[in-house]
């Protein structure tokens, strides 16, 4: 998998994995944590994201224990899981970054701007050109 192939869940499961190995629902659990809420995994959605990332070589089996007469199988990142999520959370802060750029340089050059509509609460997004292409 590539970090430009990544998708969310991936890369929360990979950040997850990060500092120690977890089981599933440990995996689950951290995931929401780290979305503040906003991600909650569904099982089926877990194990489908570890067996593509184990399958790309970014996750291994760590270990399997049995508690309480369930088995819980244990995954770590190897080298290049931690190499992806590296990059990964480098291409996002490089995209971060350029949209806070425009943004700056937008307000410093006085463009128009105008409440979201369908965007976050308090993000200003330029005007719509009007129809000569320019701004009213």
């Amino acid at each position: 998998m590539t970090a430009k192939s990544m998708t969310r869940a991936a890369f929360l499961v990979l950040t997850a994995l990060a500092d120690q190995p977890r089981h599933g629902y440990g995996i689950l659990r951290e995931v929401e944590e780290l979305s503040d809420g906003e991600v909650q995994l569904r099982v089926g959605t877990l194990y489908g994201v570890l067996d593509r990332l184990t399958a790309d070589g970014l996750i291994v089996l760590d270990r399997e224990e049995v508690q309480q007469g369930r088995l819980r199988r244990y995954y770590r990142l190897t080298d290049e899981g931690v190499a992806a999520l590296d990059a990964e959370a480098e291409r996002m802060a490089a995209g971060a970054g350029a949209a806070k750029r425009r943004i700056a340089e937008g307000r410093r050059a006085g463009t128009p701007a105008r409440p979201a509509a369908d965007g976050p609460a308090g993000l200003e997004l330029p005007t719509p050109p009007g129809l000569a292409g320019g701004y009213a």
